[in-house]
């Protein structure tokens, strides 16, 4: 996942695994003898196959119920985005500016809509946050609506900045909600 590490599918698969290992010694245990002798052999053989259960699951069910990506699958994005009423527009730098320095200060504008903190599966024509992406590539994801970008590693020439409200799914709605400029790094 490019934004946000960690989260409920790594929270699930560490509880799978855990539970899993925990259930899988009690009942190894018991068969080796080293403990739990109240246990009957039965349920130690029970006890070690849902603890191999619960290790195996650590690894696909976080999968199934969060998909590849992190996003649960229910938010994934579906093939009919919602529309939002909201506009977005890059105030600075001003188009076909001229960029100093390692960095620019990126300030934009967002009327109609509203910055939201963290992904989450309510998807709303007015909540969401920015990707800013630089010659078409995304450099950052961000929940306010002044960011720093690095510039250091820029060729002399005209480059695009863009700033896209997503909604809070990550996806894009539809239409987009886009604003570009064009800034110059002189050589």
């Amino acid at each position: 996942m490019l934004a946000h590490a960690g989260g409920a599918d790594e929270t699930l698969s560490i509880v799978l695994l855990f539970g899993g290992l925990w259930i899988g010694w009690v009942g190894w245990s018991r068969l080796k003898g080293r403990g739990f002798p109240r246990l009957p052999t039965g349920g130690a053989w029970g006890l070690l196959a849902i603890g191999v259960l619960l290790a195996v699951s650590a690894a696909v069910v976080p999968r199934m119920v969060f998909g590849p990506t992190g996003v649960p699958a229910a938010a994934s994005p579906a093939a009919s985005r919602p529309a939002s009423i909201a506009t977005i527009q890059i105030t600075t730098p001003t188009d076909g500016a001229s960029a100093q320095g390692a960095s620019i200060d990126v300030v934009m504008r967002l009327r109609g809509g509203t910055i939201v903190d963290a992904a989450n599966t309510a998807l709303t024509a007015d909540t969401g946050h920015v990707h800013l992406s630089l010659d078409g590539k995304l450099v950052s994801m961000t929940y306010g609506l002044v960011q720093e970008v690095s510039i250091a590693d820029l060729e002399p020439g005209t480059h695009a900045l863009e700033a896209e409200f997503v909604a809070a799914d990550h996806a894009p709605f539809e239409p987009r909600v886009t604003s570009t400029v064009t800034f110059d790094v002189p050589s």
